[in-house]
């Protein structure tokens, strides 16, 4: 895997355009100069946990005693899951029920930004090629710059485009993150039973 298709699989998992009415709905109430902080706390704490993840995924394995093939197996079933949900949304959004208030690292850090899926692929990057921790770095930076500029820019992005043009993209992703959940599956289902790669 190239750093660029690393970034996109990142992008693509990070879900920038899908989030953008549900971080609009949970800033609303604050002030627009507030808004922007909140904003870039929220992606900078996001940012921390799957470059954590990234680089100690390894150890938390080695811990846990997981095997990297049920991590794939595993990956691949949420990230499945998330897909079939943006496909077809359901009425209190992507990850249910948002509390009230200033939101502080729930729920847009973890889940929407850095989600269980999020998690999985850049420890199943860090765990699978440990060499390479420095291309993946880079390809989360650049993965993690593309969602925070969309999500910086999501107001103006929301009045150009539109609730409609956002859902059908948001659809969109939802069909290439199910096809990329079924690769993560079959590859862990691969390594599991002593198969080539697909």
């Amino acid at each position: 895997m190239t750093i660029l298709s690393a970034a996109l699989l990142l992008f693509l998992i990070l879900d920038p355009l899908g989030n953008i009415p549900v971080f609009l709905s949970v800033l609303r109430p604050l002030p627009p100069k507030r808004q922007r902080i909140v904003l870039i706390r929220e992606l900078l704490i996001a940012l921390a946990v799957l470059m954590l993840f990234l680089w100690c995924g390894k150890y938390f394995l080695e811990l846990m005693h997981l095997r990297q093939e049920s991590v794939s197996i595993a990956g691949g079933i949420v990230l499945f899951l998330i897909g079939i949900r943006m496909i077809f949304p359901r009425p209190e959004g992507l990850m249910g029920e948002i509390p009230d208030g200033e939101p502080f690292i729930v729920p847009l850090a973890i889940p929407l930004v850095a989600g269980p899926s999020g998690m999985a692929a850049v420890m199943l990057m860090g765990s699978n090629e440990p060499h390479r921790l420095g291309d993946w770095s880079l390809a989360l930076l650049l993965a993690w710059g593309g969602t925070a500029a969309i999500l910086m820019a999501a107001p103006y992005l929301y009045r150009l485009l539109g609730r409609r043009a956002l859902i059908a993209i948001e659809r969109l992703m939802g069909m290439l993150l199910v096809a990329i959940s079924v690769q993560m599956l079959l590859d862990g289902l691969a390594v599991y039973l002593g198969l080539p790669a697909t």
